[in-house]
């Protein structure tokens, strides 16, 4: 195994032997009517990018081409994103990006119950890939990785199965499998989402978590997953059946996020699960920062996505009081703001402004259009929702909530349904 040092990769040949999963079915209920017609991995982000492209990016980055994409929840915009933008691998060198929906592979004729079930039922699939080892991964989080380390660990460990975890505050870890470890990173206890959980040694303020992403000796996983396949008591989930049982019966061990982190800065490792609209909306306004800690463009870990064919970002008129300009803002091809101010904002491509507006905190996804003189503050608005004329969002929440979703923290999620409503 080598250490590429120039393009910050670890290729080996255990990433060549092995397949990675990622768990896409889920439908991201937290994100209220962003999810209404796209599974949570296939929502929007970055200006450009679909979460799913994260985990997806990362496996091509860490040299593991071959992977499978486990879908469920209303998952056709997000298995065209994959057709689209993720066909480029050659099937000659058995590389691939294999979609796996659910078909009732079994003979129950089930839905996937949960995520050891998910998995289970393509078995037949990942046995015929004959890989040595199987990372699983969450579709739904955003985060650049170099899983070739976590394989790396796996291996020196003689592990049988390896935890990628992080720290998290303790008030937050309710949320997370949290984990107990030996003085040699061997998890000890695991708990799946507890009411009380438990701190890690030292600090009484962080819990050690699991990000969802595991690896596994491939025939190892086999035999659990069918063990746990014949239990009725199970409920076919990763964190609440798979990783209590095997804990006190198998080597399992834990990986730090902070050993194989790309581009992590002063002792900052990022991450973020976006999956209510306050984390959705914040980490997109993370992204208007001078210097954000997510790093879009490094050359050496670049995230791929599909990409319209669309004309450059355009900016018109520069009259008094009817001025097209964006600071501190993104904005993609296609988008033309016409004589209106945007301002710390996230423009998805294909995005009309039109004049006299005014438009701050907001984070608008494709083929969205904002009529004359409306004004917009700290709101996300689905795709190709037309904003009417003199409409103003974001300045009353009373008034908002009447007829849009308002979060805690006070961001408004305007969707096409919502308007129709008015």
């Amino acid at each position: 195994m080598t250490q590429d040092v120039n393009n910050a990769r670890f290729i080996s040949t255990m990433t060549k032997n092995t397949v990675a999963l990622i768990l896409a079915g889920g439908r991201g209920s937290r994100l209220k009517d962003l999810t209404n017609r796209r599974a949570k991995p296939a929502v929007p982000f970055g200006g450009k990018f679909r979460i799913i492209d994260f985990p997806l990016s990362n496996c091509i980055n860490s040299g593991i081409r071959r992977v499978g994409i486990i879908t469920q929840y209303k998952s056709h915009s997000l298995i065209r994103h994959i057709q689209r933008g993720w066909s480029f691998l050659n099937g000659e060198f058995n590389e691939y990006i294999e979609l796996l929906p659910a078909s009732q592979r079994n003979d129950n004729e089930d839905w996937y119950k949960g995520t050891a079930d998910a998995v289970y039922q393509n078995i037949d699939i990942l046995q015929s890939s004959n890989a040595q080892y199987v990372v699983i991964l969450a579709g739904d989080h955003i985060y650049k990785m170099d899983y070739g380390q976590m394989l790396a660990t796996h291996v020196k460990n003689n592990a049988d199965m390896t935890i990628a975890c992080l720290n998290v505050p303790l008030e937050e870890a309710k949320s997370f499998g949290v984990m107990a470890v030996d003085n040699e990173d061997r998890i000890i206890e695991f708990a799946e989402k507890p009411d009380r959980p438990k701190h890690m040694p030292g600090d009484t303020t962080q819990a050690l978590a699991s990000m969802g992403i595991y690896v596994f000796n491939a025939q190892f996983l086999y035999e659990e997953l069918a063990r746990d396949a014949a239990d009725p008591n199970s409920a076919k989930d990763f964190g609440g059946d798979i990783i209590p049982y095997l804990i006190s019966r198998a080597r399992v061990y834990a990986h730090r996020f902070a050993e194989s982190c790309v581009g992590a800065k002063n002792g900052f490792y990022y991450w973020r699960d976006v999956g209510t609209v306050d984390a959705y909306w914040e980490a997109n306004m993370e992204l208007t920062r001078v210097t954000p800690e997510l790093n879009m463009y490094d050359n050496a870990w670049p995230i791929w996505t599909y990409q319209e064919q669309v004309p450059p970002a355009k900016f018109v008129f520069n009259d008094a009081g009817r001025t097209g300009k964006a600071t501190d803002s993104i904005v993609s091809g296609g988008c033309l703001i016409s004589g209106s101010c945007v301002t710390s904002s996230v423009l998805f491509s294909n995005v009309r402004v039109h004049s006299y507006c005014d438009i701050e905190g907001a984070v608008l996804l494709p083929n969205v259009v904002i009529h004359r003189h409306a004004k917009l503050k700290n709101v996300v608005v689905d795709k190709g929702v037309q904003i009417p004329e003199g409409i103003e969002i974001g300045f009353d929440l009373a008034a908002d909530k009447k007829r849009f979703y308002v979060s805690e923290k006070g961001t408004v999620l305007v969707t096409a349904p919502m308007l129709l409503k008015l």
